[in-house]
């Protein structure tokens, strides 16, 4: 995710990391070349001139406006509520190992409060490596005992295995007498907040935007501005091209910043900071607990990943 702080209007006129306009540059290329051939040619196709003006453009321009609109909301929608879900990850692994160490005769030094953090910590690694369909193996064998990881490996779906776990810790702790049933209660009801967690995040992962507003929103975009520089040539001239791919890189990239956020888990620079998140929740719960808080990563320029 890119983060940087906020620039002067000069500044952010030339700024090239973070924004869409790298995977933009060919087909605006290609644009500008046609354009050119338009005016050189002067709207004439095999001899026949193409009779188009700027108003029915202008009609069509709105009406593209709007629905690109509509797609960037319901993008950003998904991307808030994956942020929100996240946020809601960190606060109720804080409240579950907060009452992990009032709620239970535990001492905050004992290996089972530290057993039980790593476990929060490792659920929160993956649930990230699930949703990037990434290998876990690495995150989970640094925090969970070799015979809890060794489990895990035959589990396909980690986040809930571990779920598991941390229930058994509790039931565990309630058999030693260590937990009243008050307390485990109140600790299994934000287990359950983990598992609404994990549910919605699976629904904004395997359940896009329907596969055919995309296409009919992407067609009409491209024949747009490519119908674009026949309507333009007349009124504008030589100015033509430079109008025309003024007005594609707005639709285009407001497109493209739409399928950027539908999926907000993935890598790519404004995407969700996944890892960033992860490396929060460890870090708290390590402060908790006493234990040696991980290095913070270098941040590759203001990339959050």
């Amino acid at each position: 995710m890119i983060q940087r702080k906020k620039k002067s209007w000069f500044y952010m006129l030339f700024i090239w990391h973070g924004s869409v306009l790298p995977q933009l540059v060919p087909r605006l290329s290609l644009l500008l070349v046609f354009s050119m051939v338009i005016v050189y040619f002067n709207g004439t196709l095999y001899h026949y001139k193409v009779p188009l003006n700027p108003a029915p453009f202008t009609l069509f321009g709105l009406a593209i406006a709007l629905f690109l609109g509509f797609r960037n909301n319901a993008s950003y929608d998904r991307f808030w509520e994956g942020r929100k879900l996240w946020g809601a990850l960190v606060i109720d692994s804080r409240s579950l190992l907060r009452q992990a160490l009032s709620l239970t005769t535990y001492d905050n030094k004992s290996p089972q409060i530290k057993e039980f953090a790593n476990l929060l910590i490792a659920f929160s690694y993956a649930l990230k490596h699930q949703l990037r369909h990434t290998n876990s193996d690495t995150d989970l064998q640094k925090r969970l005992s070799s015979e809890a990881f060794e489990r895990s490996k035959t589990i396909g779906f980690k986040p809930t295995f571990l779920q598991y776990e941390l229930a058994n810790w509790v039931k565990k702790a309630k058999l030693e007498g260590k937990i009243d049933s008050i307390g485990q209660m109140a600790i299994d009801a934000n287990l359950n907040q983990l598992s609404a967690i994990v549910g919605g995040c699976e629904r904004i992962h395997s359940t896009p935007i329907p596969y055919t507003y995309g296409v009919l929103l992407h067609r009409t975009v491209y024949l747009y501005c490519f119908f674009l520089p026949f309507g333009l040539v007349d009124s504008l001239g030589w100015l033509t091209p430079i109008i025309t791919v003024f007005i594609a890189y707005t639709f285009v990239a407001f497109e493209t910043i739409a399928d950027e956020l539908e999926e907000p888990f993935g890598t790519e620079p404004n995407d969700l900071p996944l890892n960033a998140m992860c490396l929060t929740i460890e870090t708290t719960l390590s402060e908790m607990i006493g234990e040696p808080i991980p290095s913070q990563p270098q941040l590759d320029g203001y990339i959050l990943d």
